[in-house]
């Protein structure tokens, strides 16, 4: 990934050397619903934020991982491809405590959240819910080459995707509209009621965390 050293305009959020924002971070988008950055962190480097909404983090690669809290506490974590890691609002730092890089997507919601709970509603049964509380709702999708997925519903929803897939969408009238998605791929998609299918020769691996 190439890093920027662009100056943002915030400065309740530095990084731990007093570099700008950005400097080892790459905004991919910002909504009404959530902010949307990707990291990059070799090791032995810290992150140091001031996260003012609760965020997740969803892991693209990296091994070990120390996280700092605004009461002093610290907790060493493994990380994983794939894992989906919810993040309180308040002075947070990440430490690469590993061998490898650390790349992750960062999704702050900006919105006051749902005093609900969606579990699996909507979702076919191969889905994996990763987290879920009042702000979002996370979770894994799998779809093997060649094969379809049943029909399901989804929210608004930020789509990190690990291994890509030529894919489209059937819509309940069964018209269809492409749906590619590239490994490492962040976008945004909106909510709709649609039936998967990976028409290629590569499993799809994405996450999606679908603001509340």
């Amino acid at each position: 990934m190439k890093l920027s050293s662009a100056t943002i305009g915030v400065t309740a959020m530095l990084i731990a050397i007093s570099a700008p924002l950005w400097a080892n971070g790459m905004e991919k988008f910002t909504n009404a619903k959530v902010h949307v950055v990707e990291y990059t962190l070799a090791p032995g480097e810290r992150l140091e934020l001031a996260p003012k909404h609760p965020s997740v983090f969803v892991v693209i690669s990296g091994d070990k991982a120390e996280l700092g809290f605004a009461n002093g506490s610290k907790h060493a974590a493994e990380l994983k491809r794939g894992m989906a890691t919810t993040e309180a609002a308040g002075w947070n730092t990440l430490s690469n405590t590993g061998k490898s890089p650390i790349d992750l997507v960062r999704v702050e919601f900006l919105t006051s959240g749902l005093a609900e709970t969606w579990g699996m509603a909507g979702l076919p049964p191969n889905y994996k819910v990763l987290a879920e509380d009042r702000y979002n709702r996370s979770y894994e999708i799998r779809i093997p080459a060649n094969n379809l997925e049943p029909q399901h519903t989804h929210h608004d929803r930020v789509v990190v995707c690990l291994d890509g897939a030529m894919l489209e969408h059937i819509n309940p009238d069964g018209t269809k509209k492409p749906s590619t998605l590239r490994s490492g791929e962040v976008t945004w998609r909106l909510g709709e009621t649609h039936t998967g299918h990976n028409l290629g020769k590569t499993d799809l691996w994405v996450v999606a965390v679908e603001p509340k």
